[in-house]
């Protein structure tokens, strides 16, 4: 695979650096030192919103050293891993930045994940310590940590440094502390600054800061090693690319566990000395009444978030009027969502791309740029953030002209160290230099991305090749569609033939037969769906990310 023999005509797009002139240049190489910036430059100023309470940076670093003093006392060691099972909750913030403080390293669980699941990350990671909401422990980690003697539990509540406590994202009751397990409000407020060993405060570059676990689409869940320099750049990295100003407000509706809201949410927050503005988890009403309270200025979430707060007829457009820049990754933007996001709240949605592991952020639409839209009506992903290298690749892994279809191949300061303890699967990642993202997409000649599909999606009907997110551009088009996702399914005469599952708008009906007359009308004899399923929702990760794979066994049940 070449490492240079490609050209770079996005190199004209680049925007001018915010808050500064010249070429961008990463200010940390480490998150302790991105973190202490942030709470030297604004100890008085908001590091968290949270419903009616606040942390400020002087108190969120005061929290997250009695964390790491914690640590440190019960003998955990640099390098030792620390599993945070938590909503989007203040007590994620301060358990990472406390193991960091100590040496160790985080590991982000989601926390829809259940025993098997939590079982699987557990061994694989060998984390000495797992964070639990006290629910989660008494549903899920109790039981899975009885096979882990060795894990020292902690435990919290969700209803901690607040007091609404919206019946919407949060138990009607808070749960006392679990018989076993360490209180984590007790050891918070258990050491006053500068008692005990002092934490570290600086990190290697290349030392591990976060183990972040893909979804698992494939096969098992594989580890990706987020790095400090991984972290701290790619925060700078949203600094530099997105216009806002520093201490902006940030609306955190990407959970903390994954990617996004690590970098895109608890990095950028830091690089900007600002305030997240968290919310347990996604709630339309619930995220639009805190954008509105605290006067949120950034936003960055899953495309189905934003159809949710499209449809949602309690939020009104007032509610984001202090965004100034809407940004979405993760999937394809069809344009009518983003034209109907416009239309409710006059504010434009652009793209970004980026994987767990490229640490978030690594191609994105510049904030003064119109997303342009390819013949297909497709909306590009943007073009290659500073310092990230892009090429479109052959099935022999050399580069291909403008236009042409290929996978997208990634290299920058952003892209991850590899595979926790997978020696083989990160070589079969990565490629002098170069991540293999799995995507397929082409460039244009002036240097905009465009998304066709995952490789893995593509169904091949009759011989011939068709990707899911084209038909499913044709079918948001109709009015009565709220979301939509297409699947390949066993077809005997066909080998393989295409299948649309949807859910409809409030008050809204169609026909199948309807819909497919409609995709009928608008695509390819080949491309059109033969099958339409309804359901009253469609199946998503927590991140909002559409589950393809469950659509597809239930096909086969």
């Amino acid at each position: 695979m070449p490492s240079d023999n490609f050209s770079r005509p996005w190199l004209e797009l680049l925007p001018k650096v915010a808050h500064g002139q010249g070429a961008f240049k990463a200010r940390f190489t480490d998150g302790i030192s991105l973190f202490r910036h942030a709470a030297e430059t604004s100890p008085d100023g908001i590091a968290i919103h949270y419903f009616d309470g606040a942390i400020s940076y002087a108190q969120l670093d005061r929290l997250s050293d009695a964390f790491a003093h914690f640590l440190l006392e019960r003998g955990i060691q640099a390098g030792e891993r620390v599993a945070l099972f938590m909503q989007s909750i203040p007590q994620f913030v301060i358990c990472l930045i406390g193991a960091w403080k100590m040496g160790a390293c985080g590991v982000s669980i989601n926390p829809m994940n259940r025993g098997r699941e939590l079982r699987l990350l557990l061994a694989d990671s060998g984390a000495s310590v797992l964070v639990t909401q006290r629910d989660l422990y008494e549903e899920v980690a109790k039981e899975v940590l009885a096979e882990f003697p060795r894990v020292l539990a902690v435990t919290t509540c969700v209803r901690e440094f607040q007091m609404r406590n919206d019946a919407r994202v949060m138990p009607a009751a808070e749960l006392p502390p679990p018989a076993g397990t360490v209180d984590l409000g007790t050891v918070l407020g258990a050491v006053r600054p500068g008692e005990g060993a002092r934490p570290r405060i600086k990190a290697e570059a290349q030392s591990p800061a976060m183990i972040v676990y893909t979804s698992g689409t494939t096969g098992l869940p594989k580890g990706a090693i987020i790095t400090h320099a991984n972290f701290s750049i790619d925060a700078d990295l949203w600094r530099a690319w997105v216009d806002v100003r520093d201490g902006a407000p940030i609306l955190a509706i990407a959970p903390l566990f994954h990617i996004t809201g690590l970098v895109g949410h608890i990095g950028f927050a830091l690089a900007l000395a600002g305030p997240m503005i968290l919310s347990v988890r996604f709630h339309p009403d619930v995220v639009a009444h805190a954008a509105r309270e605290h006067r949120a200025e950034f936003v960055v979430g899953a495309i189905t978030a934003f159809i949710a707060i499209t449809n949602a007829a309690s939020v009104q457009p007032g509610d984001l009027a202090s965004l100034k820049r809407v940004l979405t990754g993760g999937a394809p933007v069809p344009t009518a969502v983003a034209s109907a996001f416009h239309r409710k709240f006059g504010l434009k949605i652009r793209n970004t791309y980026g994987l767990t592991e490229s640490s978030s952020l690594a191609v994105a639409v510049p904030p003064e740029c119109d997303t342009p839209v390819d013949a297909n009506g497709a909306f590009s992903i943007g073009i290659p953030v500073f310092e990230t290298d892009i090429f479109i690749a052959s099935e022999k892994g050399t580069p291909v002209p403008a236009g042409e279809v290929g996978e997208i191949m990634i290299r920058g300061p952003q892209i991850f160290a590899g595979y926790w303890q997978k020696p083989a699967e990160t070589a079969q990642a990565l490629c002098d230099g170069f991540l293999r993202t799995g995507d397929v997409g082409y460039m244009s000649a002036q240097g905009w991305l465009y998304i066709v599909d995952r490789k893995k999606d593509m169904i091949s009907a009759s011989g011939y090749k068709v990707w899911p997110k084209e038909v499913e551009d044709v079918i948001y088009t109709h009015p009565a569609v709220k979301e939509a996702a297409v699947v390949g399914v066993p077809d005997d005469y066909r080998g393989e033939t295409v299948m649309a599952v949807v859910s409809l708008k409030p008050g809204h009906s169609v026909q199948a037969d309807e819909l497919i007359d409609y995709c009928k009308a608008r695509m390819a004899a080949y491309k059109y769906p033969r099958q339409i399923r309804f359901l009253p929702e469609l199946p998503k990760t927590l991140t909002g990310k559409i589950l393809r794979r469950e659509l597809r066994q239930g096909t086969s049940e």
